[in-house]
């Protein structure tokens, strides 16, 4: 994610997990609603403790839903 660029490290390492072209095509645009949400986390707010809360437990509501999407199927 691009938007990690002068970041803190702990706001970096919780960046982790949001790539999402390496998912089959039916899964991208369910996880690509989270990368997206983070980005825009990452552009609005500094680094503090609380970002980093944040995007791990974005990170974590991503692989919910991806995994989801993933057993039961996305709709179109």
């Amino acid at each position: 994610m691009d938007a990690t660029t002068g970041r803190h490290v702990s706001t970096v390492q919780a960046c982790r997990g949001f790539s999402y072209k390496h998912l089959p095509a039916e899964l991208q645009p369910v996880s690509r609603v989270f990368h997206d949400a983070a980005a825009e986390l990452l552009r609005l707010l500094p680094d503090d403790p609380e970002l980093t809360a944040c995007l791990r437990k974005l990170r974590e509501a991503k692989d919910c839903a991806v995994l989801l999407a993933a057993v039961e199927g996305v709709r179109s």
